[in-house]
């Protein structure tokens, strides 16, 4: 099942990405740059992972 694993390591990615962003708005001295570019990255994963998905239905 190289496909669910491949999966759920996106999903953990998207986790990962979704805490640092968390904890970048809770200190103000973040760069807006640094934080566009999380948000910009998770949302590829986020696409990359909804793909995946839409072609493996089975798989969730």
């Amino acid at each position: 099942m190289p496909l669910l694993n491949h999966l759920t390591e996106l999903e953990r990615k998207h986790q990962s990405l979704e805490r640092q962003i968390q904890d970048a708005l809770n200190h103000p001295s973040t760069d807006d740059v640094r934080l566009a570019e999380l948000k910009r990255k998770k949302l590829q994963l986020k696409d990359e992972i909804t793909k995946l998905k839409a072609h493996a239905p089975t798989v969730h």
